[in-house]
């Protein structure tokens, strides 16, 4: 019998964890979110960019925070990965949606090294600043600017401020921990000039192993339409879930 050779192997346990956690995508764009995560864990052996270094981890985590997201950017916008770590979720934004222009912004000089390689073996146009995010707002402007696990939100908020005219929103991608954050937030008086809604809910973990949960979460979606507000006092049944925060200064999207 012939055995498989290694790329068959993968593409096996890739398909396996896609369908584990219910996620269904079409070729050749799996092909190009599975050939992300071969070539940034080539890298990875280089430099440490990131510990989700099995397809579980890739899938259940980084795909499914990406997913989410690139439902919630218009056609045409110009976007910016504020410290991309990893390449996520600016990456795998781009393969999702190449109608947006993507920027990845990385501090660490090494890492911005490694990502403009990493993009590069991927012939993405996907431009990588060796910067701060504060520097690069002095001489461009984004439509929205996406952030996963940089920043607390009394954090983003005290950034927004000198540069709010440089970009419309920010999206940032959180777990359960931004109930507290909101309300670190709220004791600081921090919020008060921001809106904050939830754009996104997602259980964490295997769909279906609490189903319960879930199922309240969508109900408390479609009493409330399709943005939640997160400033409201009720919204503590959407711990436990992933959410994708949009912040941006008060009355900008009334």
């Amino acid at each position: 019998m012939t055995q498989p050779t290694e790329n068959n192997e993968l593409e096996e346990t890739f398909e396996s964890a896609l369908l584990r956690y219910g996620m269904q995508l079409d070729e050749p764009l799996a092909g190009e979110l599975r050939r992300y995560a071969e070539v940034m864990w080539k890298f990875n052996e280089q430099l440490n960019l990131t510990r989700h270094t099995t397809w579980d981890l890739y899938v259940g985590r980084d795909l499914r925070d990406c997913l989410q997201l690139a439902h919630l950017v218009q056609p045409g916008e110009v976007v910016l990965d504020l410290g991309s770590g990893n390449g996520v979720p600016g990456i795998p934004l781009a393969i999702l949606r190449p109608d947006v222009e993507v920027s990845l912004a990385e501090s660490v000089g090494k890492r911005a090294k490694v990502l403009d390689e990493l993009v590069t073996e991927l012939n993405l146009s996907v431009p990588v600043y060796a910067s701060r995010g504060e520097h690069l707002l002095e001489d461009f402007r984004f439509s929205t600017i996406v952030s996963r696990a940089v920043g607390s939100l009394m954090k983003f908020c005290k950034w927004v401020e000198p540069h709010s005219e440089s970009f419309d929103r920010l999206l940032l991608i959180k777990g359960p921990k931004w109930v507290e954050e909101r309300a670190e937030a709220r004791h600081h008086g921090i919020l008060k000039n921001f809106d904050l809604r939830v754009l996104a809910s997602y259980p964490l973990g295997i769909p279906g192993a609490d189903e319960a949960g879930s199922g309240e979460v969508e109900q408390v979606a479609r009493e409330r339409g399709d943005e939640v507000l997160a400033d409201d006092d009720d919204l503590s049944d959407l711990q436990g879930q992933g959410v994708i925060l949009q912040l941006s200064r008060k009355g900008r999207f009334a």
